[in-house]
């Protein structure tokens, strides 16, 4: 089997991603989400991201216009029906993945495979809300999705070698660098990077160093692209902390989210895409 077309259920920041590396690899792509202002939003994104490119010599002109007019939108799942491949990139919540995966299973022809960008919940459990449990796989992209390589794909306990042989294909063909991992809560990075975010607001709620000093310490002196808390907020807290909750309902206490990160949840502290989490930023994303 072929992929040609593929279906991103979810525009937000990881759906969007998706969506803009298959249009740019040459696939046809629908992105359904069911609130128009998502959808409008995401293609402003999408296409200021591919401007980006062009301006950084990355891709031409024409491959920018070309890559969005692979994109089309839809409010309605049915309109996301006709593709090969769905990769679904909803909230971690597996209520309503398993809701979604419910629904796609009747719409979509049999022989379509359904993905989840999914960074910490069970691939088997999702697969037994469908028939075709052998086609259901995880396709774990990282955030930017256009910048960042890997890929980590993820079996259920009935995914078939064909349904992994044609997703590692897909992924490759997007650029991507793939990784073949055992079915377990988070998954390898998400359950390291649990554990140091985690760790870090707890160093943080102690007094032991600001945001800057603990970000600054790891990135320069273990020499990560990035500190503990640039990355929760790019990520985003609520994200991060459904993650931890639900690495500490399966795995134990070492998971169990530091008391400032609830809190800073609860005040509505999200990160980067509401402009304010650990640290603040402007209307274009930059740290003021």
């Amino acid at each position: 089997m072929a992929i040609k077309t593929v279906g991103v259920c979810g525009a937000g920041l990881m759906g969007r991603g998706i969506a803009q590396v298959a249009a740019a690899a040459g696939y046809g792509v629908v992105l359904y989400d069911p609130f128009e202002s998502a959808l409008a939003s995401a293609l402003k994104i999408i296409e200021k991201n591919l401007a980006g490119g062009v301006e950084r010599g990355k891709i031409t002109p024409a491959a920018k216009d070309s890559a969005l007019k692979r994109i089309a939108v839809t409010a309605k799942a049915e309109g996301a029906a006709g593709v090969d491949l769905i990769i679904e990139a909803v909230p971690e919540d597996m209520a309503i993945k398993m809701a979604l995966f419910e629904k796609l299973d009747k719409l979509c022809a049999p022989e379509a495979i359904l993905a989840s960008n999914t960074t910490s919940q069970s691939i088997t459990e999702l697969s037994s809300a469908t028939k075709r449990p052998d086609r259901v796989i995880g396709l774990h992209f990282f955030n930017p999705v256009h910048i960042m390589r890997l890929v980590e794909m993820v079996n259920g306990l009935e995914t078939s070698p064909e349904t992994f042989a044609v997703c590692e294909d897909f992924c490759k063909s997007l650029g991507k660098e793939t990784v073949k991992i055992k079915e377990s809560p988070g998954f390898v990075t998400s359950r390291i990077q649990a554990v140091i975010g985690n760790e870090a607001f707890n160093m943080l709620l102690e007094g032991v160093g600001t945001a800057e000093d603990i970000d600054k310490a790891v990135k320069i002196g273990l020499n990560h692209p990035m500190g503990p808390f640039e990355m929760i907020d790019l990520v985003g807290l609520d994200t991060r902390l459904r993650s931890l909750e639900y690495l500490h309902k399966m795995l134990g206490e070492k998971y169990r989210p530091c008391p400032l990160h609830v809190q800073y949840v609860k005040a509505g502290r999200l990160g980067r895409k509401v402009g304010k989490g650990v640290y603040e930023y402007d209307e274009n994303g930059k740290k003021e």
